[in-house]
């Protein structure tokens, strides 16, 4: 009873969020279809279309860009490609290592792959782009990432870099296309010049809606690589998919987003990443709780504790208090397309030390990619009023979205 208690008054908060944040305008509420990807229907990932890309790695040096979210049904690109007789030379791993097994901000070594033998390179600790000799032997290069869709998910820096690097030596890149799981919305602040970081490199909002074929498209088109150099990039695209598919993951696409309520709530909870409240990285439920030991407000108890995916969680082993929001509806997304302020601004308020919630260390404005959205909730503005500050930058960024789109 206490347990479905506890789920009315969180829906009752998601609501009050909802009507929070109607003052600003918004994409327009489209029906979503629900898919999974599989043999079993018409989505097919752009990994799964060899017909269209083996004849491009015939007889090539192939470098593959992939973590443990690579799969072509249930068989990792690497083995699909080894298997079809494709000369794999090297995998390049993004944050979180090949396996997906480092903890967010862990260094990334260089090793070799346990069950293929193949040189591993990092491209995440002291070198975050690949390096002139590490490609000497490459002649095309093969990513393949799962993405989230969100500006501070760093595998976008990742890619980034990598189509530096190709454009640099001249070596062609080939990117299999994913569905985003948060693809079918656009909004949040867009990043400001001079806060550029690996948790944001472009001027693009927080939720920018496109597949990262689409935004590798963007930062081709839009000159963001280093003296604008270009990259020989091809996109091979999904087949049966558009930005109103709404997409579940087959896999986590790293340690502490476990499942699609912990993927819908990102955009909103990471910027807590930023302050002293624990968003559950050391539970079972990372990016579905808040908490802190000095916040009395909610009735949710637990307590960070070093694991798999946080070997050093914040507030490890002290008991916090906030709200459970594992009974976040996917409902209120659909129906309103908007990442949630809510909880930042209310835990905000109800801060017992508001001089030391946010973090000294400017990581805040670098997941918000400005100073101001910290300045409007210091001064207590309304949801509204931060969400109508938006707006211009959201609108400018559209027209520029318009001319990468791949898919309805």
């Amino acid at each position: 009873m206490l347990k479905t208690l506890k789920r009315i008054a969180l829906l009752l908060i998601c609501t009050c969020c909802s009507a929070c944040n109607t003052a600003a305008p918004v994409d327009k509420a489209k029906p979503l279809h629900k898919i999974k990807s599989g043999k079993e229907n018409t989505l097919k990932v752009g990994a799964s279309r060899f017909e269209v890309y083996l004849p491009l790695l015939e007889g090539k040096k192939v470098a593959v860009i992939a973590n443990a979210t690579s799969m072509v049904d249930d068989r990792h690109l690497i083995d699909a490609l080894l298997r079809r007789d494709v000369e794999i030379v090297k995998v390049f791993a993004p944050e979180h290592g090949f396996r997906g097994e480092q903890d967010a901000g862990e260094k990334v070594n260089d090793t070799a792959d346990k069950e293929t033998g193949l040189p591993i390179i990092s491209l995440y600790g002291a070198n975050k782009k690949p390096s002139i000799k590490s490609m000497q032997d490459v002649d095309i290069m093969v990513f393949d990432i799962q993405d989230v869709g969100v500006k501070f998910y760093t595998y976008l820096s990742t890619l980034h870099y990598v189509m530096e690097a190709c454009a640099e030596t001249s070596t062609p890149l080939i990117l299999l296309d994913r569905p985003n799981p948060n693809g079918f919305y656009i909004d949040g602040p867009v990043l400001k010049p001079g806060f550029e970081s690996f948790v944001g490199l472009h001027p693009v909002p927080l939720v920018y809606g496109m597949t990262i074929g689409e935004y590798a498209k963007m930062i081709n088109g839009e000159g963001w690589l280093k003296n604008g150099v270009k990259c020989n990039l091809t996109v091979v695209k999904i087949s049966g998919y558009t930005h109103d598919t709404l997409y579940e993951l087959p896999l986590k696409p790293s340690p502490n987003l476990p499942n699609m309520t912990s993927i819908y709530l990102y955009p909103s909870l990471a910027l807590f990443e930023g302050t002293v409240i624990s968003v559950g990285r050391g539970t079972d439920y990372p990016f579905q709780v808040l908490g802190h030991p000095e916040y009395k407000k909610g009735n949710f108890q637990f307590t960070p504790l070093p694991n798999a995916g946080a070997k050093n969680p914040k507030l490890s082993g002290k008991l916090s208090q906030g709200v459970d929001l594992r009974g976040f509806g996917l409902g209120q997304l659909q129906r309103k397309k908007q990442l949630s302020l809510y909880w930042l601004h209310s835990f905000y308020e109800t801060a017992p030390d508001k001089e030391n919630f946010f973090l000294k260390n400017n990581f805040f404005n670098k997941l918000a990619g400005n100073d101001l959205l910290m300045q409007q909730i210091k001064e207590g503005q309304s949801l509204g009023a931060i969400r109508a500050s938006w707006q211009a930058d959201l609108k400018s960024f559209r027209r520029i979205r318009e001319r990468y789109l791949l898919y309805n």
